[in-house]
């Protein structure tokens, strides 16, 4: 039986989802709290990585078992073997050839960050933390460059290797409260440390070192140089991945 869970993790602590031999992963804490829970020694299959500090709201994971444990109580079952910092949201029963990576129609990731003189201990390690004061209209005029299709190259992070950089980003809003400003992405794949120069570059638009009527150029250039910072990873959060079967 194939099954998909949803995963909320707190990504401070972590090496990134992805198992290393040099730090404690995601993958790893939830194969072990599964291997406690059903008995059975089970690969987690992910949507996709996520770096060192990342977090997640609800990333997407299918493992296979044989377990008897019903999936509405599933979760809780895992739980009770999983630090506070990892949790099984949902778990469904779904197709013996359902895959969590290639099966997704989309992803959206949220990224926060949080403007103030003085970094919050409150906030530390939760969002990105800028002094300068980004002025939310102009980022959102170049932010209507960066929807639809685009080679994002320039967007890419050295160390990404695919074969197309081309994606489309379908949904791309920015809002303030508070002094917390957000940015939620929703694209149908995105390219290594995609999302946060993507943020970094608006960023730079909202404080005046690139225009918004810039970023067609900027796209089209596939230099990297040419965009704005890459901002740090515990901004970053993996929001939704949906499927065909969902809405």
């Amino acid at each position: 039986m194939r099954v998909l869970l949803r995963v909320q993790y707190k990504g401070t602590d972590y090496c990134g989802w992805q198992r290393q031999k040099n730090g404690l992963s995601v993958q790893e804490v939830l194969a072990n709290a599964v291997r406690e829970t059903t008995g059975e020694s089970a690969v987690m299959h992910g949507s996709g990585r996520t770096d060192a500090g990342v977090h997640a709201i609800a990333q997407a994971v299918h493992f296979d078992t044989h377990t008897k444990i019903p999936m509405q109580k599933l979760p809780i079952a895992i739980n009770a073997h999983l630090p506070s910092s990892v949790r099984v949201l949902s778990a469904q029963e779904v197709d013996a050839g359902f895959n969590a990576r290639f099966d997704a129609v989309s992803k959206t990731y949220l990224y926060k960050m949080y403007v103030s003189p003085v970094s919050s201990p409150l906030r530390e390690g939760l969002c990105a933390f800028v002094h300068k004061t980004p002025d939310l209209d102009r980022m959102r005029r170049a932010a209507e460059y960066i929807l639809g299709e685009h080679d994002f190259k320039v967007f890419q992070a050295a160390g990404g290797h695919v074969k197309s950089t081309v994606r489309t980003i379908s949904a791309l809003s920015i809002s303030e409260q508070d002094g917390e400003i957000s940015f939620e992405v929703t694209g149908n794949g995105f390219l290594y440390n995609m999302v946060r120069i993507m943020v970094g570059t608006l960023y730079y638009v909202g404080i005046g070192k690139i225009e918004p009527e810039e970023i067609p150029e900027i796209l089209a250039s596939g230099k990297r140089d040419r965009a704005g910072k890459t901002m740090p990873p515990e901004g970053l959060y993996l929001k939704r991945v949906r499927y065909p079967f969902e809405n």
